[in-house]
């Protein structure tokens, strides 16, 4: 195998995973309705 080609595959799986990891990050925020109401405070108040 040539390593040139494995370049691409290696930045698709590794935008994937953060793809991934931001989508949980989202998730585990609105298991905590505080935090969300919170947070959309601090963006009303940027507004």
């Amino acid at each position: 195998m040539d390593r040139m080609g494995q370049r691409p595959r290696l930045a698709t799986l590794l935008a994937w995973l953060v793809a991934g990891a931001l989508l949980l990050v989202v998730f585990l925020w609105y298991l905590s309705p505080h935090l969300v109401v919170e947070m959309a405070g601090r963006l009303w108040s940027c507004i």
